[in-house]
């Protein structure tokens, strides 16, 4: 699920900033850019992330912004060094010594150094927590994002629900259209007075047995209720509703292929929109 989280830590002479965004993605795929001060804590802040996220794409940001300019260190000695050889190189070479040369001297590896900071377990821990607040955050926007879809699935659930009850009419007058398709078919082939009546009555009863759809409706219903109901869970419950909702597809296509009736058939094909879309949603619910 798409979410968003910032939190700013202000600590004396500098400011940690960790943002975490997350897109739609079935498995977890975290990806991490870190300020090297808090590089070797990548692991831990990776399985905080991973542990309050779950899944989705996870992209954590941390950066460090130094409210004072850290003290450089000059090595008078390498630098003077530097300049001297230059300088001789120079001369022996008869080519002009160039003006800037002491800010070249500058630019030198090791002439110009500032003191290494190490990570106290204390910056540590208000680091630990800010990636935890920020997670929260982050886990709050997609709340607000999945009680819409909530919404939406119940909905969604109902509709199929009513589409149930909408098939029902068709389901008991179409054994009444077949048996006069039967009759006009054979009329046709001038058949009306050369078929046994009573044949003709057991054949309609294995027809209409084997077109049955009252075992899939059934089931159909119950599906629905136990989405809805697994939905409540606190837990998450994502993948255990795309189950759901796989069945739920099985038994709608079922009854497509055993209605044999048009009108059920629109039916179906509505029903089967409606399976769809709320697939599309759960790759992504967690």
């Amino acid at each position: 699920m798409t979410g968003f989280g910032k939190t700013n830590l202000a600590i004396p002479s500098k400011s940690i900033i960790v943002e975490i965004r997350t897109l739609n993605s079935k498995q977890l795929d975290l990806s991490t850019r870190i300020a090297p001060l808090f590089r070797d804590k990548e692991n831990e802040i990776r399985s905080i992330v991973a542990q309050r996220l779950e899944r989705g794409k996870i992209d954590v940001a941390v950066y460090l912004e130094k409210n004072e300019t850290a003290p450089l260190t000059v090595n008078k000695s390498l630098a003077k060094n530097y300049f001297d050889e230059l300088t001789a190189l120079s001369l022996e070479l008869q080519n002009p010594v160039p003006s800037d040369l002491f800010i070249q001297v500058l630019r030198m590896p090791d002439v110009m150094t500032s003191d290494k900071e190490e990570l106290s377990e204390e910056l540590w821990e208000q680091l630990r927590q800010a990636v935890e607040e920020t997670c929260q955050k982050t886990d709050n926007f997609r709340m607000n994002e999945g009680k819409v879809l909530a919404a939406d699935f119940e909905n969604r659930v109902k509709l199929i629900d009513s589409y149930i009850d909408k098939i029902t009419p068709y389901e008991t007058q179409r054994v009444a259209n077949q048996k006069n398709k039967f009759l006009a078919s054979f009329a046709e082939l001038q058949l009306k007075d050369k078929y046994d009546p009573n044949r003709l009555e057991q054949e309609m009863i294995f027809f209409v047995e084997k077109l049955d759809i009252t075992e899939e409706k059934v089931r159909l219903r119950k599906h629905c209720a136990y989405f809805l109901e697994t939905m409540a869970e606190k837990e998450s419950k994502g993948k255990k509703m795309g189950f759901i909702v796989q069945e739920m597809g099985r038994e709608v296509n079922t009854i497509g292929s055993k209605c044999n009736d048009f009108n059920i058939q629109q039916i179906v094909v509505q029903m089967k929109d409606e399976v769809e879309k709320m697939k599309e949603q759960l790759a992504n619910i967690l």
